[in-house]
């Protein structure tokens, strides 16, 4: 249930784990988190989708691989601090827009425990507050069979 007004922050239009609601989201959000996040920040307008995508990539995957290649796994969750500090600043900018409750804990702590999750909510969270409910950033082909199929046999004289 939401608020209205000045009642205090309203509540997210889905919750954190519920990636699987939006399929479509979550396979992007789960197999290319860059993309995903470059669009949340497209739509804020704080960054460009090839910058921000950029930024993300090299903050979690390229600091990922090189903190557990050169210390076996020591300074894993580093990488997450620098990716969790980056995309705060875009969650704490979504709340603002929207007047969203800090839940279900604080934006940093949100991405550096469940950063792919909080991406793919940042991301419905925005295309249902923007009414866009199609995807229109996230086309992926669509096949469509024909109603009827029929084999017909050919005879061969």
């Amino acid at each position: 249930m939401r608020g209205h007004g000045s009642d205090g922050p309203t509540q997210w239009s889905s919750g954190i784990c519920a990636c699987f609601d939006d399929m479509q989201s979550c396979c992007v959000g789960l197999s290319c988190p860059c993309l995903l996040f470059g669009k949340n920040a497209e739509f804020l307008g704080s960054g460009t989708l090839i910058g921000s995508c950029m930024t993300h990539f090299v903050l979690w995957a390229l600091f990922n691989s090189l903190c557990c290649l050169l210390t076996d796994g020591v300074f894993l969750p580093l990488p997450g601090c620098f990716v969790a500090c980056y995309a705060c600043g875009y969650r704490r900018a979504l709340r603002s827009k929207y007047n969203l409750q800090e839940a279900p804990c604080g934006d940093f702590v949100t991405h550096f425990c469940c950063h792919l999750c909080a991406i793919c909510q940042e991301y419905r969270e925005i295309r249902e507050r923007s009414g866009d409910i199609t995807h229109p950033d996230l086309k992926l082909a669509v096949v469509t069979a024909p109603p009827v199929q029929t084999m017909e046999s050919v005879s061969v004289e």
